[in-house]
């Protein structure tokens, strides 16, 4: 008796990664069926059809879905993608911290939603084009790891998806750097082989996440509101035109006349300050983390992990000092800098990822000493 072939649902948003990722899975042999979301940024303007959910990008995985010979859809999540990541940007903003929407919408939007649909089509798994690999632990427990090319790897953006998704998931190119990808599609002729990667928010085609804010939030939102640049000793050196335009680390926007190069260290929506200080003063020795979510164990506090702070930079070790089921107190055996409070902070054993975080605030050593 023939078996039936496994039945596969593609997120495919019109770019070469999840069109490759597609016609690797026809290539081995799956039942694969294409899956494009339509989200906020999906509307008729010139703009938002160059993002990645815009027209161009829902025209384009349709037109190598033909090629592959396989059935396309589009999911309309434009609902859950608002009360999810939209809304949840806005509000991280206009407390002063800084989203990472591509981990809201992975998490809340694309994954679950994706795996919903593709159960109402008699799918078995989901698969995307992220540079990510699930693998076996020693347990013989499904695990997310790394990809191999760590320039392209996006384990940083698949941290908080649900562990019970794991067995469900699948990731073509995990293996894969971009050069092979590119390659690869050009081979099999896929339109958009050599299509660039897009790099906006995509509900912010403009490039300035303030212009939503402002349609957004009323018009005298304190976070949009003129407020002091500060020293640590809080000396008033300057004036802002609202916190929202800030983030910790950042070096543009706080004026000139300086002899010394200023960074923002801290943001206080309270006071609406901006505090700045030196490169030095960006480091700092820990951090809290809250909004934790495992996909695997969690550490036992002492340990020793790796944890990335931010999208393109190396995991680092760190010592937990802390960890309950609400938050996680950690040091790093060296001071980091720019810890950004509302951005990810990933923990990793080697190349597998064990979970991650929200930060919720950078500590220095007297007020790591005051949570142990």
């Amino acid at each position: 008796m023939k078996m039936k072939k496994k039945r596969i649902l593609v997120a495919m948003s019109g770019g070469v990664d999840s069109s490759l990722a597609a016609a690797l899975l026809v290539e081995k042999g799956f039942d694969v069926v294409g899956a494009t979301m339509k989200t906020f940024c999906y509307s008729e303007t010139a703009s938002s059809s160059k993002t990645c959910c815009g027209l161009d990008g829902i025209t384009d995985a349709r037109s190598v879905s033909d090629v592959l010979g396989i059935p396309h859809y589009v999911f309309d999540v434009e609902e859950h993608f608002t009360n999810h990541v939209i809304d949840d940007f806005v509000s991280e903003y206009s407390v002063g911290r800084t989203p990472n929407p591509c981990v809201r919408c992975n998490s809340n939007t694309k994954f679950p939603d994706l795996l919903e649909k593709g159960r109402k089509l008699g799918c078995d798994g989901i698969a995307s084009g992220h540079y990510v690999r699930i693998t076996d632990n020693t347990l013989n427990h499904r695990v997310l790891s790394r990809g191999s090319d760590r320039k392209k790897d996006q384990s940083y953006f698949l941290w908080d998806i649900p562990k019970t998704m794991l067995p469900f998931l699948h990731f073509p190119l995990g293996n894969l750097d971009k050069e092979t990808v590119r390659k690869k599609a050009r081979d099999l002729d896929l339109m958009t082989a050599d299509k660039p990667e897009s790099q906006e928010i995509c509900f912010v085609p403009t490039g300035n996440y303030r212009d939503l804010l402002e349609r957004q939030l009323p018009a005298l939102h304190p976070s949009l509101q003129p407020g002091h640049l500060v020293t640590l000793d809080g000396e008033i050196v300057g004036t802002h035109e609202g916190f929202a335009n800030y983030t910790v680390g950042q070096r543009k926007g706080l004026g000139g006349g300086r002899s010394d190069v200023f960074y923002v260290v801290e943001i206080k929506p309270s006071t609406r300050e901006v505090v700045i200080g030196t490169e030095e003063q960006c480091f700092c020795p820990g951090l809290e983390i809250r909004n934790l979510n495992w996909l695997d164990n969690p550490p036992d506090s002492m340990s020793e992990v790796g944890v990335q702070i931010r999208y393109r930079s190396l995991d680092v070790p760190a010592t937990i000092l802390s960890i309950d089921e609400s938050s996680i107190v950690l040091k790093f055996d060296q001071p980091q800098r720019a810890v950004t409070p509302g951005q990810s902070a990933v923990f990793f054993s080697g190349e597998q990822v064990l979970g991650g975080g929200r930060i919720e605030s950078a500590l220095d050593r007297q007020e790591l000493s005051l949570r142990l």
